[in-house]
């Protein structure tokens, strides 16, 4: 008998974005103007940029460069990973297959779009109800692995070859952030295999995330990806074109993402600050958009199995640094996640345990 696909979550069907500017538009309709947004930071003012790690020296044993890894997950929960070992081609070929599925044709999109009560497919996210503002963007998503949760009604109907590029894209991927998430629990010194267990699980979860932010006539009114932290453990982004639009919020600023050309940008989410105690922290981070092109990008999101019950692990929770985090269902804070609006990282704070003063200062 087939397992059933675990439903973590829906949102309210809405209008594409991309068919929305097809229209002649001086303004944005008003349930995309965002009044209470933090200004927009051009690229042209920013002083600071996320630290970049070298994967080839790390496989060398470069004592430096795990130090900088640590202290991109403590101080940043970003950081750009240059000679990751994707093949450039493959890379190419995906970028070439997301392109042209945002160009299939309204009706050729129709047989993607999200169900209700789902979550993958064509469609939006976090639409919890008809009053709230939205994003202006579309998004496509997947579940990748483990294989027997791959939605049957939208894997296989992947035009190809941008089907097959993403199976051999998603597998390279997974590798990836099991390699990195090793390299993560030698920083943080725990005991073996006591982190990296959760990510070389055969179910361990991967899912893909496209996302397409059209241009917009009235850019500083809108957003394309509201403020929030990630659920997962480890994000995986790829810049698709060549317009920015990524940022972060570092020291109470939003700091944008100038991506480097064949690298990856990668962050901290939310599971895996559980998992490490608050030692390394999921960083708050949205999107923007301009008013001369679209922007394009590919998500791919990690975390443990949905049946694992997650806490700090136990060689992070010591004599002044007490467990921040209550244990919970992986399944379960997914469901919470997907059940409401994006709003920063509130959602994490709902596990937090509430006592300030076992804080150690890092």
């Amino acid at each position: 008998m087939d397992e059933e696909i675990p439903k973590l979550g829906g949102s309210l069907p809405v209008p594409s974005v991309k068919e929305l500017v097809k229209q002649p538009m001086i303004q944005v309709p008003e349930r995309y103007v965002r009044s209470n947004e933090d200004p927009l930071v051009p690229y042209t003012t920013s002083f600071q940029q996320v630290p970049v790690i070298d994967l080839s020296n790390l496989l060398s044993e470069d004592a430096i460069e795990l130090e900088k890894l640590d202290h991109a997950c403590k101080e940043w929960g970003f950081f750009q990973l240059i000679n990751h070992g994707v093949s450039p081609s493959l890379i190419e070929n995906v970028k070439i297959g997301v392109e042209e599925f945002f160009n299939l044709t309204k009706e050729e999109k129709k047989k993607f779009c999200q169900k209700s009560g789902e979550i993958d497919g064509f469609g939006q996210m976090f639409v919890v109800s008809e009053e709230q503002k939205l994003d202006w963007a579309d998004i496509f998503h997947m579940q990748t692995f483990p294989l027997h949760l791959r939605n049957p009604l939208i894997f296989p109907c992947v035009p190809q070859p941008f089907r097959d590029n993403l199976e051999a894209y998603s597998l390279k991927l997974k590798i990836l952030c099991i390699t990195i998430m090793g390299f993560m629990a030698k920083a943080l010194k725990v005991k073996p295999n006591e982190l990296i267990d959760l990510f070389e699980d055969i179910d361990m979860g991967q899912v893909i995330r496209i996302n397409y932010y059209p241009p917009c006539p009235q850019p500083e009114k809108v957003i394309g990806l509201s403020p929030h932290s990630d659920a997962c453990s480890l994000t995986i982004l790829l810049q698709v074109n060549e317009m920015e639009g990524l940022q972060i919020r570092k020291d109470a600023m939003w700091v944008p993402i100038k991506p480097l050309s064949n690298a990856f940008i990668i962050n901290v989410g939310d599971t895996l600050e559980i998992l490490t105690n608050g030692i390394y922290r999921s960083a708050e981070h949205r999107a923007i958009v301009n008013h001369v092109k679209e922007r394009m990008s590919l998500a791919t999101f990690h975390r443990p199995d949905l049946n694992r019950v997650i806490g700090p692990v136990p060689s992070l929770v010591k004599p002044g640094r007490p467990a921040m985090y209550k244990r919970i269902g992986v399944a379960d804070y997914y469901k919470g996640y997907f059940s409401r609006e994006l709003k920063g990282k509130s959602y994490l704070d709902t596990v937090r345990i509430q006592n300030e003063d076992f804080r150690e200062m890092e």
